[in-house]
């Protein structure tokens, strides 16, 4: 039993942590350290309670059924269609992402031995080596991802050891350039506790033990919260705003922050260490999200009875992040933000509905998550808000973030 809930729980933090973390130092440059932290607790309390919504509706629901099985029960075919685009859309946009920031990570290091830019390159390079293991198969992805992983462990430990000594509380008290950043940076953190899609394997793992369901959840998410606290902390530490955001300013990608570490701390090992935790973050992340992407894909084709073979999955899953990645190369943090659009209609809109719904079918449920209706309410608010910002940054409501 305690093996299951330490699996749970480490199934919920490994999907949390990932890419999205290598995003917040760049677009919290110009918000301050207190801000982000602010900004951090507000989304993990927010991603927590949503997750519990969907344990909840579970009670009503086999524990074998998915998240779009859900929706079905609740909303109809069209509750199906809806919540699967939702998750096709976000999928894709954040493998553009992924795609964006490998490619730019690679570009600084082979642009530097070779004398000449690599942009396209290196973003054809980072998706096709890498997504020539997710057409192989499953477990060449488990193996290959197992040593990144770990390595990606090894190297974060590593670089927080060169960088905390490094903090200084001149930069930690540094203020926001603006106060409206909190709100415009949100859909890209929002990204970064975004372990909802695999809550029907956890539900199952666990046999839908309510307690166990819990504990793997808020400690699940709080292990990222932790890691990314000690992530912000060094940044922010490290890095003075001014010439953080002046560098940014003229390569507001990935590799923008590797070299805003080497020219800020003069260390090169430092930005290195840093350049080589980005990537396995990214090869990680990219590993897993584009395997789901295409197992979701070749399920959809299978239930519409269209025939596919793993090469056209490939094609399907690869092509649209690719072209993505070569016409916006610098479209990092624009990709993630798209993508916490539409997970905020996965995560936060979808449970609260389900949730609403449930409980007007099934009043007496044995478990409901705290802060009955009117929390509800306040989470579908905040969902509509992190769907409408950046409509509202575009409209000049809201400033822009770097990237």
């Amino acid at each position: 039993m305690k093996n299951k809930t330490l699996g749970g729980t480490l199934l919920v933090a490994g999907t949390t942590i990932g890419a999205g973390m290598l995003a917040m130092p760049i677009t919290s440059a110009g918000m301050g350290f207190s801000f982000t932290i602010i900004l951090l607790l507000i989304l993990w309390l927010l991603l927590s309670y949503s997750a519990l919504l969907f344990i909840e509706v579970y009670q009503t629901a086999r524990i074998d059924d998915g998240l779009a099985t859900l929706a079905e029960q609740y909303f109809g075919a069209f509750g199906r269609i809806i919540s699967t685009l939702s998750l096709l859309i976000f999928m894709y946009a954040i493998l553009s992402a992924y795609v964006t920031g490998g490619g730019s990570l690679i570009n600084g290091l082979l642009s530097a031995g070779l004398g000449y830019d690599t942009g396209k390159l290196s973003i054809i390079l980072f998706t096709v080596v890498l997504g020539i293991f997710i057409i192989i198969g499953t477990s060449s992805v488990d193996a290959v991802n197992r040593l990144f992983f770990f390595s990606k462990i090894a190297v974060f430990l590593f670089v927080l050891l060169m960088m905390l000594p490094r903090v200084s509380m001149d930069n930690l008290m540094a203020m926001p350039i603006n106060n409206a950043l909190m709100l415009s940076a949100a859909p890209v953190f929002f990204t970064s506790f975004g372990f909802h899609v695999v809550i029907p394997s956890i539900v199952k793992y666990l046999e839908g033990d309510i307690r166990r369901l819990r504990i793997a959840i808020l400690v699940g998410t709080g292990i990222p919260l932790f890691a990314y606290l000690l992530w912000q902390l060094s940044t922010h530490g490290v890095l003075s705003q001014s010439q953080f955001l002046q560098i940014l300013q003229q390569d507001p990608t990935l590799n923008g922050l590797v070299n805003a570490t080497r020219e800020i701390t003069g260390s090169t090992v430092l930005s290195e260490a840093i350049r080589v935790f980005s990537s396995l973050a990214l090869i990680t992340s990219f590993l897993g999200v584009a395997l789901s992407l295409f197992d979701c894909l070749k399920d959809l084709l299978n239930r519409v009875k269209v025939r596919s073979n793993r090469a056209s999955l490939g094609l399907l899953t690869f092509l649209p992040p690719l072209v993505f990645a070569l016409f916006y190369p610098e479209g990092f943090i624009m990709a993630l933000n798209g993508a916490g659009v539409m997970f905020a209609f996965y995560g936060l809109v979808l449970p609260v509905g389900l949730a609403w719904k449930a409980r007007r079918q099934s009043p007496n449920l044995a478990y409901r998550v705290w802060g009955g209706n009117p929390s509800l309410l306040f989470a579908l608010l905040l969902g509509i808000l992190i769907i409408a910002i950046p409509f509202l940054v575009d409209k000049g409501y809201l400033p822009h973030v770097i990237g």
